[in-house]
């Protein structure tokens, strides 16, 4: 697939120049928490294509992981992390997520996170995979959504952080090998406007979207992976997309996320004739690692020959269950399920993506002025395989890590942005109508056939055919923003699907039932790809 290098033809465009520090693009936990830091250096602007509440961090439940037990420690929350990883993770980067995890979240409770307590000490639950009670959670089921609060009253309310709504980020502006900023498209006020910075960092997220059912909301469409592989940043690991094994499955519905968190306070996972089954594929059961849990339903679905296994909680009333989890609650009361008295219809869906833009432990990309920090980066923390909960702490680590190299290079720079060109002119691109009805839907069927939690080498090569017809879509110029998404998710799902034809074996999330079993000489192997290259190259982290 050949990847041109902008979005659009901009030798036409009459761009709006804003000029600030720091561009911080995305408003989930990594992007907010990352501007409350930055504001301490300079002047910034955060910028996001919907509005500021709508992220992956506002749609977490379970909580965030960090030890604050004395019966925990940062090795066991280690050990845990290296677990579920699946001989993957970047051993460097767990350090420093669980040693200095506990410090960002109490930064977090100071900023007014409001977790819940228990006999005025912070409430702990455990979720898969989890040897102690290390996740805090807030509002019981509702814990994204508190931080996302919380973090948004500092940056709007307390620091006066301007947030530009309604605004798609096109490309990013590079010259000479160095980041400058982005080029944009405001919907709001219909105009094209070129935001120059000499500090970016990219906080957009995942591409949940790519498949057809998922946790992840409408936003999740790859775009900041799409636009900084474009512009010659690295991506990898891009064959680990994680699957949540307990999504409510109603038809004609979009996917709810039930947490793990209800499993880690009892729920059981049974069968159509309402047998346990979790016991036959793993020693912690329903607390094994979600890409076990995930490929079990899916196998106890097919002998079933059902759409959903049972999700059973009756062994907790009600009054507990409002308590603990109000918003499952209402959410399953609203399709008539009573959580106390009925089993819950569950289903695994596209949820979190371990690869991503790859960065240091310092959020630093290949490119100097860029910076990547939550799910949309890759460090090699999670491993094939994220361990629950590590979401949320992770963005805050390394949001927080990047200001160590950013700020040292923004002190150092003394370029003139106005002299510093905006794009560089390609050959015209063709003009098409319409992309996004046609092609989006056929993608995420795509991939959720050919490269999902269980693919094979006849499966993966088809799409990668599919994906190399349909990438002519590339080479035109459409002008609507759902449209420039499905190029972006176009270019991306190309990009997972090679890599998944790379790693013959299976490893946590990325499943072959052509290649079973892990191989060794895969173990601490990452694959990487840059557009320049347009091929793969692999390194060695110590894992």
């Amino acid at each position: 697939m050949k990847t041109p290098r902008y979005l659009l033809d901009y030798s036409n465009i009459n761009f709006e120049k804003v000029y600030i520090d720091f561009l911080i693009i995305g408003t989930g936990i990594a992007g907010l928490y990352s501007a409350i830091h930055a504001h301490k250096w300079g002047k910034v602007l955060i910028v996001t294509k919907e509005k500021l509440e709508d992220s992956n961090t506002e749609h977490a439940q379970g909580g965030i992981a960090a030890v604050f037990d004395k019966e925990d420690s940062t090795e066991l929350h280690l050990k845990d992390t290296l677990v579920a990883g699946a001989g993957l993770c970047n051993r460097e980067a767990v350090q420093v997520l669980v040693n200095e995890g506990p410090a960002r979240v109490r930064e977090l409770i100071d900023m007014g996170t409001n977790f819940d307590r228990h006999h005025d000490q912070i409430a702990l639950t455990r979720e898969g995979a989890h040897s102690r009670r290390r996740i805090l959670h807030a509002g019981g089921d509702a814990t994204g959504e508190e931080v996302r609060r919380a973090l948004t009253n500092v940056v709007v309310n307390q620091l006066g952080i301007p947030v530009h709504e309604k605004t798609f980020i096109l490309d990013l502006i590079t010259h000479e090998g160095r980041c400058y900023g982005a080029l944009a498209y405001c919907h709001h006020y219909k105009k094209f406007v070129a935001y120059l910075a000499p500090i970016t960092i990219v906080a957009t997220g995942g591409c949940g979207q790519l498949y057809r059912t998922t946790s992840n909301p409408d936003v999740a469409t790859g775009d900041g992976m799409a636009f900084a592989y474009r512009a010659g940043a690295e991506l990898m690991d891009m064959e680990f997309i994680q699957f949540h094994p307990t999504t409510l499955y109603i038809p004609g519905l979009p996917a709810f996320l039930v947490s793990e968190a209800v499993r880690g306070e009892g729920a059981v996972l049974r069968n159509a004739n309402g047998e346990r089954f979790m016991h036959k594929y793993h020693p912690m059961a329903e607390l094994a690692p979600r890409d076990v849990v995930a490929r079990a339903i899916v196998d106890q679905m097919k002998k079933d020959g059902k759409l959903h296994v049972w999700l059973d909680i009756t062994h907790r009333d009600a009054e507990f269950l409002k308590n603990r989890f109000p918003t499952i609650y209402k959410t399953c009361l609203k399709n008539g399920i009573d959580m106390a008295k009925d089993w819950l219809p569950v289903a695994p869906a596209a949820h979190y993506m371990m690869g991503g833009v790859r960065t240091d432990l310092y959020g630093a990309t290949r490119i100097p002025g860029l910076f990547a920090c939550g799910e949309v980066a890759c460090t090699g923390v999670h491993g094939a395989n994220r361990l629950a909960s590590n979401s949320l702490l992770d963005g805050l680590v390394f949001g927080y890590r990047i200001f160590e190299k950013a700020i040292p290079e923004f002190k150092s720079f003394n370029e003139d942005l106005d002299k510093i060109p905006l794009f560089i002119p390609e050959p015209k691109y063709k003009k098409r109508r319409s992309l996004c009805s046609t092609y989006r839907k056929r993608l995420q069927l795509l991939m959720s056939e050919k490269v999902g939690i269980i693919r094979d080498e006849e499966g993966l090569k088809s799409a990668l055919e599919t994906l190399e017809d349909w990438s002519k879509c590339l080479e035109f110029e459409f002008s609507s923003m759902e449209e420039w998404e499905t190029q972006n998710m176009i270019q991306i799902a190309y990009i997972m699907v090679r890599s998944a034809l790379v790693r013959k074996e299976s490893r946590g999330a990325h499943y072959r039932r052509d290649y079973p079993e892990s191989i060794l000489s895969y173990k601490g192997r990452h694959f990487v790809f840059q557009r320049e290259s347009q091929e793969s190259d692999s390194v060695e982290l110590e894992s």
